[in-house]
């Protein structure tokens, strides 16, 4: 968690920068979601033609994708990487803007309840944040 403290002026505020967010999160999925469209053509050629390699050359079809890899600190190294290996990375980032997306919406239907407390004038709203999510909001007298 990389948390960040911002001060709001009002619950609209708020639910402004969640919405702006949402937009901008969404976007991002459905550029991820054509590219992954794309590259699954590609992806599925390509295993393909190396399956009929394989096979004509006699050797094992069990081709192991992560043979390629190699870690380099928390991170992991892909070698000659082919469009399976692209294909996975995309759907890394669509599951983790699909999260992303139930999160927001979480946060934005949370924000609703504060309806019921009516006028709140003169309240400033501290709320931490991770990744621009909110997770906890103060309630602060000016």
């Amino acid at each position: 968690m990389v948390g960040t403290i911002k001060t709001y002026n009002s619950i609209k505020d708020i639910a402004e920068s969640i919405d702006e967010e949402l937009s901008n999160t969404k976007s991002s999925l459905g550029e991820y979601l054509r590219e992954l469209d794309n590259i699954r053509v590609l992806a599925e050629k390509s295993k393909r033609v190396r399956e009929t390699v394989m096979k004509l050359a006699g050797k094992k079809t069990g081709y192991s994708e992560s043979s390629d890899e190699i870690a380099v600190g928390n991170m992991k190294l892909v070698l000659d990487s082919n469009p399976s290996h692209q294909m996975a990375i995309i759907e890394s980032a669509v599951r983790s803007h699909q999260e992303r997306l139930i999160e927001l919406q979480k946060a934005r239907d949370g924000l609703k309840s504060f309806d019921q407390l009516g006028d709140m004038d003169g309240l400033n709203f501290i709320v931490l944040e991770d990744q621009r999510v909110p997770e906890r909001i103060l309630l602060k007298t000016s």
